[in-house]
């Protein structure tokens, strides 16, 4: 006997950020909403991890950053009461090339002259060409054909000549998309940075998307959205076929439960929705798209000692390097500084190659680099957590899911474009900081107004509410 369904005039699929943000706008508007979450908990790719008895001695093992310009998500903490710190950068930066650490302050790193200029003007001449694009339909701009026929490597290759900065820019680019530049479409880059403002707002901390943390860790915007729409949110229920017609949809879950709606928004990474069942089949653009677009690799990784000794050598905690295997550091304690908290990035080929390994051979690799960089205190953690997203299946990888050529082409359309009642959420959805928290916030803002119209419902008051937040 066919287990009964229940009703709501709509189902969210899936509890990130988007799709909380979604469904608080949905209830505001009068609707009756149901959330689906396959895990047991809230947040998606954000994950606080405790590293001390205090509320705010978090650390995250997913998203953490917020910069100025992200005015949605900085809205929203306003919003929930919650409150920022800077993301420490006092002191010098390390950058490991040619067998050698140097040490130097500022954003721009010692490279040597040649290198650095050559950098300089590849961004340059990137920030142009992204200017270029229109956010909401980046197929159609005049580089799209071009750009969208060659990778980012190839770009690389053509328009830099020294090995040192190519390797820089390299780095530049796992540490945005996680993403080895060979498999990146040169038209998502671009569409990337136009979404952020400039490649440099997308690297930098004073100014830019590392700029800010949240106090008790970025998860606490899914918990306390979660809290407020209580037991709409539905954990363990992995969804697993969407039935869509004129009459609405019949979502299934994998426990043999599920929700009869009028309308759906699926606020999963595209990858993972493409994994869904569909009844009737979705149109070949859109089922193109989802098997198309690819989730960047990343495993974040922290080491925890009693006290951030580096800073008493007159070190920020920030460092790069070229050798690897992880590229990318930063001094990730909490406000109060205690414990010290240095986190590395492995992304791109590097997180699939340690993905290899185990986790106490990754683990050795990783502390044998921090004490290459930071010294002989870094050799002795009293705590090491990590979070390899590419193996959390209902994640299944990080930052973003990105596009390779000829998809933005070929699909690009079907990537917000509703079909009959279901909806399209997530951050790689956004067009204004695509594939961040504030993208995020923008998409179900999105779909719930896409779905709000739909219904005749009034949204109204809920938009007029975020504009006064937004223009604080």
């Amino acid at each position: 006997m066919a287990a009964e369904l229940d009703e709501a005039d709509v189902v969210v699929v899936g509890a990130g950020l988007s799709g909380l943000v979604a469904a608080r706008d949905l209830v505001r508007a009068g609707l009756d909403v149901v959330v689906l979450e396959a895990r047991e908990r809230v947040g998606g790719r954000t994950l606080n991890e405790s590293v001390g008895p205090a509320a705010d001695q978090v650390v995250e093992l997913g998203g953490q950053w917020i910069g100025p310009t992200q005015k949605r998500v900085n809205a929203l903490v306003h919003e929930l009461g919650l409150s920022t710190y800077p993301t420490r950068d006092e002191g010098e930066n390390l950058i490991e090339r040619g067998g050698r650490i140097h040490r130097y302050r500022g954003t721009i790193p010692a490279l040597g002259p040649l290198p650095l200029a050559e950098v300089g003007i590849a961004m340059a001449r990137l920030n142009r060409l992204a200017r270029t694009i229109d956010p909401e339909t980046p197929w159609t701009a005049p580089v799209a054909a071009s750009a969208d026929a060659q990778t980012v490597a190839s770009w690389i290759r053509r328009n830099v000549r020294t090995q040192v900065a190519r390797d820089a820019l390299r780095i530049a680019v796992e540490a945005v998309w996680a993403s080895d530049p060979a498999d990146l479409s040169l038209l998502h880059l671009l569409f990337y940075i136009r979404s952020g403002g400039s490649f440099e707002r997308l690297l930098d901390t004073d100014g830019g998307a590392q700029q800010d943390r949240i106090r008790g860790g970025s998860q606490l915007l899914s918990l306390r959205l979660a809290e407020q729409l209580g037991a709409r949110v539905r954990l363990g229920a992995e969804v697993t076929r969407i039935a869509h017609g004129e009459n609405g949809v019949e979502v299934a879950v994998a426990d043999g439960t599920g929700v009869r709606a009028r309308r759906a928004i699926v606020a999963i990474p595209p990858p993972l929705a493409g994994r869904l069942r569909y009844a009737p089949a979705l149109p070949p653009t859109r089922d193109g798209l989802m098997q198309r677009m690819a989730m960047g690799a990343v495993i974040k990784c922290m080491a925890i000692y009693d006290e951030p000794f580096w800073r008493d050598e007159g070190l920020s905690g920030h460092a790069t390097s070229l050798a690897g295997p992880a590229s990318i550091f930063y001094d990730n304690s909490p406000p109060g500084g205690t414990p010290g908290v240095l986190l590395a990035f492995l992304e791109g080929r590097a997180a699939r190659a340690a993905l290899r390994q185990t986790p106490t051979l990754r683990q050795a690799i990783l502390i044998d680099e921090m004490a290459r960089l930071f010294g002989p205190r870094a050799r002795f953690p009293r705590r090491y957590v990590e979070q390899a997203w590419s193996a959390e299946p209902f994640s299944g990888g990080g930052y973003a899911a990105y596009l390779p050529p000829g998809a933005w082409s070929d699909n690009g359309s079907a990537l917000r474009a509703p079909i009959g009642p279901l909806h399209w959420a997530g951050t790689e959805t956004a067009t204004v900081w695509n594939g961040y928290l504030d993208g995020a916030i923008q998409s179900g803002e999105r779909a719930a107004g896409e779905v709000a119209s739909a219904l005749g419902a009034g949204g109204d008051a809920a938009a007029a509410g975020r504009q006064r937040l937004l223009r604080r």
